[in-house]
């Protein structure tokens, strides 16, 4: 029996849809996994272009050559699923699970501390990055921190804590990410993607 038909009635709800979440939802739904997601009314992404929380704003999102569409209610998801579709639903708490009733969930919200998900909230619960205990809050953690164990799947304890600090990359930290001063509307002068250098207004 292949891969795809012991997966494909396999249930797999994904809380969040950022870009890390994108990227576990868009690999269990290549090996087969009926995948739904979960989201907050105004989600929040670092590449939004490569997340699939997309869908709340515009009703779809496609993720390389992965289609998650907006639905109003669980009950849409059977619809979605047959269509080849990952449906996204705006449920905060994840109260769809009790519907659905996915055999695994995975906690890729990302919010540096549990908002909630315990390991009785289906046979198998993955969690991603700090805020949880494996064992305790979930039956596995996975480490999300830049590094050696990045990516290891943690049977007992907590992954690393929240530095604060953005990964390196080519040796830049803080200065490669931008923060508002202040809590306002934003508006962006260039889109994503555009090419800028240092000093350029982008909003």
């Amino acid at each position: 029996m292949s891969p795809l038909v012991q997966t494909a009635s396999l249930r797999v709800l994904v809380r969040g849809g950022g870009d890390l979440a994108s990227g576990v939802a868009w690999r269990l739904y290549q090996s087969g996994f009926k995948v739904v997601i979960t989201e907050i009314p105004e989600p929040l992404a670092v590449r939004r272009k490569v997340a699939f929380c997309e869908a709340v704003y515009d009703g779809q999102s496609v993720v390389e050559g992965v289609k998650a569409v907006l639905v109003e209610g669980p009950e849409q998801a059977g619809r979605v699923w047959d269509q080849g579709f990952i449906p996204v639903l705006v449920d905060p708490g994840a109260v769809c699970r009790h519907s659905i009733k996915p055999q695994v969930i995975v906690d890729a919200i990302l919010a540096k501390k549990n908002l909630g998900t315990s390991a009785k909230d289906a046979p198998l619960v993955v969690a991603l990055g700090p805020g949880f205990e494996a064992g305790k809050d979930a039956h596995f953690v996975v480490e999300t921190q830049r590094g050696h164990n990045l990516g290891r799947v943690l049977t007992s304890g907590s992954a690393a804590p929240n530095t604060g600090v953005p990964g390196a990359v080519q040796g830049i930290t803080s200065d490669r990410v931008l923060r508002a001063p202040a809590s306002a509307s934003w508006r962006n002068t260039v889109d994503i993607g555009d090419m800028v250098k240092k000093g350029d207004p982008v909003g």
